[in-house]
């Protein structure tokens, strides 16, 4: 499934994108609108975008996540090295250096997430000029042998919507944006 992005300067403009989305076929659920009227957006009826397209939490989370394993599985190297509670206990079961590994794990993750929600969602941060001067964002999800009848559609309908950029899937925090020439027709490269 792609994410096509396209940039529209209206709110009008982009409530007539959104039906003419509809009529070919584009459910609620696969276009969201990100701007800075959110009230304008919920007035039209349209689909706001989520915490997980507008801020970077799974990105963070997943880093966070992995930093934590990688301390984790330090700490549970130390542990099962210098043995300091050999006197106590002989033998350490193995499920407790697991259990051990696992905590630094959700650790780093709630705390990459924390870190996530304070930020914007790095696919975005290209478009956050062009959202704070007052232009909407459409993302709209599509599977591939689709594509092509949205963005012909977006081409005859709508001239005034620029196609920003495609991306193979938004919710994938690692993947890279495609980004556009002016044209909107070829990949430029980063």
């Amino acid at each position: 499934m792609n994410c096509i992005y396209f940039l529209a300067p209206t709110l009008a403009s982009t409530h007539d994108i959104s039906e003419d989305l509809r009529q070919v076929g584009i459910e609620d659920f696969y276009l969201h609108v990100i701007s800075q009227d959110q009230c304008g957006v919920e007035q039209r009826r349209l689909q706001s975008g989520n915490y997980l397209e507008t801020l970077d939490v799974l990105r963070d989370g997943f880093i966070g996540a992995m930093l934590g394993l990688v301390a984790g599985l330090i700490g549970v190297g130390l542990l099962m090295y210098f043995q300091p509670f050999a006197a106590v206990v002989p033998e350490v079961p193995t499920w407790v250096y697991a259990a051990l590994a696992g905590a630094g794990t959700l650790f780093g993750a709630w705390e990459g997430g924390l870190i996530g929600i304070a930020s914007e969602n790095r696919k975005l941060a290209r478009f956050h000029d062009d959202i704070v001067a007052g232009k909407y964002l459409i993302l709209v999800y599509v599977r591939k042998h689709r594509e092509a009848l949205v963005r012909k559609m977006m081409e005859d309908r709508h001239p005034e919507a620029e196609l920003a950029a495609i991306d193979s899937h938004f919710i994938n925090p690692f993947s890279r944006v495609a980004r556009l020439s002016r044209q909107g027709a070829h990949p430029v490269n980063p």
